[in-house]
Parts: C-alpha cells; structure tokens; sequence
C-alpha cells in the first residue's frame, strides 16, 4: 500500500499533468450530467404531469444517491484504486443516463428516478476518487486553487448543460404545459406528451455514449492503479481521524451541498412562483452556474496570492447570508438575481472546506 508522502510525489512528478487533464475532462462531464437537474425539475413537471413536489424527487433522489453510495464507493475505491474506479464511475453513470433516458421516453417516472439513483453512485464513485486526488497534487495551501480549476471546468459544463436542453429538447415547453392543462380529450392529451418526451431520448444516449468514450480513455490512458492511502490503525488513530475540524468539515459539507443545490436546481421553480415564464426560468440554473464560475476564477486569482483561503470562505459565507436576505426582500426578477448571485459566493465554499477538514486526517 503507498503511503501519502510517496503517492504525493509519484503524482506530482510523473503523472500530476496527466491525472489533472483526466480530471478537468471528467469533471466537465459530471457538471454536465449533475446541473441538468434543475431544468429536469420543468421537464418531468410537464412530461409526467406531475405536482411541484412530486417533481422535486428528481434532485430528492439523485442526491439521496450520493448518501446511500458514499461509504459503499469510498470501500470499492480503496480495492480497485485510482484507474480502475475512475473508468468504473463513468461507466456506472453511462448506465444510469441511458437509463433515465430510456424509462422518460416509456414515461415511467419510478424507472426515470431509478436512472438518477444509478447516475448517482457513479458520481459518487467519481468524486471519491477525484476530489482528495486533486487536493494531493501539490502543496495544501493552494489545494483550494487546484480544486478551483476543477470547478471551472464543472460549471463550464453546468452553464451549458441547461441551455442545450433548454434548446434541443424544451424549446417548446411552455406551448406544451398549456395545451396539456387546457386539452380535454386524455387521448390526445397522452399523445401530445408522448411526442414531448421522444425529444429526450436521442440526446440521454448520446451523452451516455461519450461517457463510455471518456472511460475508455481513462482506462487506456497511462494513468498509475494507484491505492488510496489507508488511515493507520492503532493507537490514537481513532482520535487522529475524528479531528474537531473533520467533524465539523462534515457539518459545513452538509449545510453548503444544501444551499448550493437549492440555488442551482430550485431557482426554475422559485422563478415560476414569481408567475415568470416557463420558457425563461427554464435557464434560470445556468444563471447560478455563471455565479459559480466566476466565484471560481476570482478563488483561482486571489486564493492564496491576496488571501488566505481560510479568510476566503468566511467572507463568501457573509456575503451569501447577505445575498440571501435580499432574496427574501425583494420579488421577481431582483429575487431571482439575488438567488443566482449565491453561486457566486458559493463557488469557493466546497474547495476550501475540503482541504481544510482531511487536513491531517489521514486521508
């Protein structure tokens, strides 16, 4: 088994480039599948003539994945190491789009979600291997930066993901909710939505096809098995991992996964509320998504040259309760602003906190 200061060193200096490259292409595509749930949340609405909460199992379920498949992934990526889990997470999550994209095109909303369920524990699997390699690649006080060029990446594909199905498959999404609503004959009502759906289909196995050709580029790709480092059993191991500051990187995890989903998947939904449109809040999450990227760039320019990344996350803490305040003050168009704004401060949330908790946790 490697130990950290040797599997530091053989990433930085062999294979560091090749790893980030790897890990910048597939973090594109997992922005790319992960964002499209806030435009989802419209779709299924319409397609599935579904209540507002019954659509909001789509986030509900591909994120309850992630808490389901953690701990399980965590130990299949101990065993298989680097390679082999990176190509078997992007497999897992080809299977779980064609999936959801098959059992949409039946119209079978428990198969669509069982689709997110499998997406989920591939992505798991993802960020279990990506994200402490990443915060390996060189010195932990600008691990923080090297995970901001990650998420450059994730929201560059995260802007995009909701306005290229916004375009290719909802153009029309606002025609269809209202003639759905007014059609009195069940007939053509079903064959109207049955027409609707087919439009996601064809892009579900697309995308599903590209992940299986970025796994196989992970697998041909002369990347290093390498092993995760394990925790050291013993004595004090115990009191080594459960740290305060682990601890608590647990809480602040759980607390930001929640605000930066709402601001990203609810803002569609929370726009509706203010009686905006279906056809313009359908692209309200890559609103957030754009806040996201340039909280990113601004991390990646000022973390650590003007200031500690410590500091960094405290103020983006400020400034989305601020950005939050006003939300709540103000309606319509200024509402949904505020709301998008929070991408902004919550960019650089997760890259800091992530460094900070494992920091001398053994992992």
């Amino acid at each position: 088994m490697t130990d950290l200061p040797v599997l530091k060193e053989r990433l930085v200096g062999d294979h560091g480039y090749s790893v980030l490259a790897i890990a910048a292409l597939i973090f594109f595509a997992m922005g790319f599948v992960t964002w499209l749930n806030g435009p989802l949340i419209s779709f299924v609405r319409v397609a599935f003539s579904l209540s507002e909460f019954s659509s909001f199992f789509i986030p509900l379920t591909f994120y309850f994945s992630f808490f389901l498949f953690s701990l399980p992934t965590s130990l299949l990526a101990r065993r298989l190491g680097l390679k082999q889990g990176l190509a078997l997470s992007v497999l897992l999550s080809a299977l779980g789009i064609a999936i959801f994209g098959q059992f949409v095109a039946w119209r079978i909303y428990a198969g669509a979600l069982t689709g997110l369920l499998v997406l989920g524990a591939g992505i798991s699997l993802m960020q279990v291997v990506i994200n402490p390699l990443v915060s390996l690649l060189g010195p932990s006080d600008r691990a923080a930066q090297r995970i901001a060029v990650m998420g450059i990446c994730n929201k560059m594909a995260g802007i995009t993901a909701p306005i290229v199905l916004g375009i290719l498959v909802m153009h029309n999404i606002g025609a269809v909710a209202e003639q759905a609503q007014t059609e009195k004959n069940p007939a053509i009502r079903e064959a109207l939505l049955n027409h609707f759906v087919q439009a996601l289909y064809v892009p579900y196995l697309a995308m599903a096809g590209i992940l299986v050709m970025i796994a196989l580029i992970v697998t041909v790709a002369p990347l290093p098995n390498l092993e995760a480092p394990v925790i050291l059993a013993g004595r004090g191991s115990q009191q080594r991992f459960f740290k305060p500051h682990l601890l608590v990187g647990f809480i602040a995890m759980f607390l930001y996964v929640g605000v930066e989903v709402m601001a990203a998947d609810a803002i569609g939904t929370y726009g509706q509320g203010f009686g905006l449109p279906l056809d313009e809040t359908k692209f309200f999450t890559a609103l957030t998504l754009s806040g996201m990227l340039i909280g990113y760039l601004m991390g990646f320019i000022i973390v650590p040259r003007f200031i500690k990344q410590e500091s960094y996350v405290q103020l983006s803490c400020l400034t989305g309760c601020f950005l939050t305040v006003m939300a709540y003050l103000t309606q319509g168009y200024a509402s949904v602003f505020c709301v998008a704004l929070l991408g902004v401060t919550n960019a650089m949330v997760m890259p800091t906190v992530f460094p900070i908790a494992i920091r001398g946790a053994g992992i």
